[in-house]
């Protein structure tokens, strides 16, 4: 790993949905952080694909951190399932 490989990530912050409070330091892409991604979580047992948007990002102590938000539409459902047939 290169001494620029190391400064090219940066972190990565759930505020909402099934991944809330969570963080997650990832590779920046063409020198930039991802605008949309995807995560994959088990909920109840079963793994499930989230999808989240960026809409801010911030210097933090010299590390970018960038505020994703939960899209709810495009992600599996995370309905608890707590009855059985």
């Amino acid at each position: 790993m290169s001494a620029d490989s190391v400064g090219a990530q940066y972190v990565a912050e759930f505020i909402d949905g099934p991944l809330e409070g969570e963080f997650d330091h990832r590779a920046l892409v063409g020198g930039a952080a991802e605008r949309r991604i995807g995560m994959v979580a088990a909920v109840d047992g079963l793994e499930s694909l989230f999808w989240y948007d960026a809409v801010d990002e911030r210097q933090v102590n010299g590390e970018l951190r960038v505020r994703f938000r939960f899209d709810a539409d495009d992600s599996d459902p995370v309905e608890s399932d707590d009855e059985n047939d």
